[in-house]
C-alpha cells in the first residue's frame, strides 16, 4: 500500500513537473531572445510558484503553524489556480500559433531581370542598386525575429487570459455567495407546510484564506433571506478550533424560527470532527449525527460523512431513520451526494448535499461528474431527490470558474396545497 501511495505520488510530481516545463517554455524560454534578465526572472517564477503550491498543501494538511499556513495560502493556492489557467490558455495559443506565423511571413522581394546595365554594375536609372554580386540579406534571417514575434504575441494573449480568469474567479469567490431559490414539491408535504423555506449553505471552508470576515458575509446573505431552517451541511472548516474558532464565531447570529443545523463533512475529518461539532453546539447550531428531529410539518434527519468511517464515525441511516414514522414527509441533510442510494432505500423525499463545489474551476465539473452521481442542482432517484449545493466557499485556491458559489433557498411546496 505504502509502495503504491508513493508511486501515485512520483506519478502526480512528474505531470506536474512536465505542465510547468511545458508552459515556462511557452511563456519564458520562446519569448526571450536570450539568457537575460527577463528569461532568469521568468524561470525564478517558474519555480518558486510550484514550490509555494506544494508547502502550502503540506503546511494545510500537517497542521503547520498557523501564521506559517496563512503566508503559505495565498501565493501557494492562486498559483493552483493560475498554473492551471496558464496550461489551458497555452494550449489553446498552440491553435492559432500556425495562422500567425503564415500571417507575419513577408514575401521576399525580388530583384528585377533588366537586360542592360551600366558602368560600374548599376541598373539604368535606379539609384542606388546593388551591383552585380552584392550579398543580399538571406529570406531566413527574417525567421527567428517572425517566430519571437509570434511567441510574443500568443504568451501576451494566454498570459493575459489566465490572469483575468483567476482574478474574476477569485473576485467571485471574495464578494461572497449569491442568493438561489429553487422550489420542490413533496408529495407527503401537509398543507400548512406549503411554502416553507431551508436555507442550504455548505462547503464554506473557513481556513488560512477564508477567515472571519467572509464567514459574516456567508452569515448575512443567509439571515437576509428570512428562512425557516437553516441546513449547514458540512465542510465548514480547513483547519483546528484552536486556529478558527474566532473565524466561525459569526455562526452564532444564524438566525431562523426554526433554528440551524449541521452535518460534518469529510474536511471536519481532517479538522477534528469531535471538536467541531462542540463548537458549533455552543454557536447555537443543532449538530445532527446520525440522528433526527420531528419538526412540526416533517422529519429532518442528519448522517455523518462517508469520512468518519475512518474514526468509526461514518453514516448510519438505521440509526437516523430507521423507526420513524413513513408517512410523515422526511429531509435528510447528508454532506456527500453519493449518500443518495442509501438515502433511497429509506425512502427519504428529499436529500440536501454539497461537497462537489459544482466542479469549482473548469473543467473540474467534469472530474466532479465523474465521482459525484449529481455534480450541482436538483435530480431524482426514484421517489427520493436530491439537491446540491454548489457551495459558499472555496477549497484551496479562493477561486471559482463556471461554478458560481451560492447559498440557496428551498421552498417546500405541498402538492396538494
Amino acid at each position: 500500500m505504502v509502495l503504491v501511495l508513493v508511486l501515485v505520488a512520483l506519478i502526480v510530481l512528474a505531470v506536474l513537473a512536465l505542465g510547468h516545463w511545458y508552459v515556462w517554455r511557452r511563456l519564458v524560454r520562446d519569448t526571450t531572445s536570450g539568457p537575460g534578465l527577463a528569461r532568469r526572472a521568468g524561470t525564478a517564477v517558474f519555480v518558486a510558484g510550484p514550490l509555494l503550491m506544494i508547502a502550502a498543501l503540506v503546511a494545510e494538511r500537517s497542521g503547520a503553524p498557523f501564521w506559517l499556513q496563512r503566508t503559505l495560502a495565498w501565493p501557494g493556492f492562486l498559483w493552483m489556480a493560475l498554473a492551471l489557467y496558464l496550461l489551458l490558455a497555452v494550449a489553446a495559443g498552440e491553435v492559432v500559433r500556425p495562422l500567425l506565423n503564415r500571417l507575419s511571413r513577408n514575401p521576399v522581394r525580388q530583384p528585377l531581370d533588366l537586360p542592360s546595365r551600366v558602368a560600374g554594375g548599376r541598373r539604368p536609372g535606379v539609384q542606388g542598386a546593388e551591383p552585380p554580386g552584392t550579398p543580399t540579406e538571406a529570406p531566413g534571417t527574417q525567421e527567428p525575429t517572425r517566430r519571437l514575434f509570434v511567441s510574443r504575441v500568443v504568451a501576451g494573449a494566454a498570459a493575459t487570459a489566465a490572469v483575468g480568469t483567476v482574478g474574476t474567479g477569485t473576485y467571485g469567490v471574495l464578494r461572497g455567495p449569491q442568493v438561489k431559490r429553487i422550489t420542490v414539491p413533496l408529495a407527503k408535504l401537509p398543507r400548512a407546510a406549503h411554502g416553507f423555506r431551508i436555507a442550504v449553505v455548505s462547503d464554506i471552508h473557513l481556513g488560512p484564506v477564508l477567515g472571519r470576515s467572509f464567514a459574516q458575509r456567508v452569515v448575512d446573505t443567509v439571515n437576509a433571506t428570512q428562512p425557516d431552517l437553516i441546513a449547514v451541511v458540512g465542510d465548514l472548516v480547513d483547519g483546528s478550533v484552536k486556529d478558527l474558532g474566532p473565524a466561525a464565531a459569526p455562526l452564532a447570529q444564524l438566525s431562523a424560527r426554526h433554528g440551524a443545523y449541521f452535518v460534518t463533512g469529510n474536511h471536519e475529518y481532517f479538522s477534528g470532527a469531535e471538536q467541531w461539532v462542540a463548537e458549533v453546539r455552543t454557536l447555537g447550531l443543532h449538530p445532527l449525527e446520525n440522528a433526527r428531529t420531528e419538526l412540526p410539518y416533517f422529519d429532518l434527519a442528519g448522517v455523518n460523512d462517508l469520512q468518519g468511517e475512518s474514526e468509526g464515525q461514518g453514516p448510519d441511516f438505521r440509526k437516523a431513520l430507521g423507526d420513524r414514522d413513513p408517512a410523515r414527509a422526511c429531509v435528510l441533510l447528508a454532506h456527500q451526494p453519493a449518500q443518495i442510494h442509501e438515502a433511497v432505500r429509506h425512502g427519504v423525499d428529499l436529500q440536501l448535499s454539497g461537497h462537489t463545489h459544482g466542479g469549482q474551476l473548469w473543467p473540474g465539473n467534469l472530474i466532479a461528474a465523474a465521482a459525484n452521481p449529481t455534480v450541482a442542482g436538483l435530480d431524482r432517484y426514484g421517489d427520493t431527490q436530491l439537491y446540491v449545493s454548489r457551495g459558499a466557499g472555496a477549497w484551496g485556491p479562493p477561486t471559482r470558474v463556471g461554478a458560481p458559489s451560492d447559498v440557496t433557498v428551498i421552498e417546500l411546496a405541498a402538492k396538494r396545497a
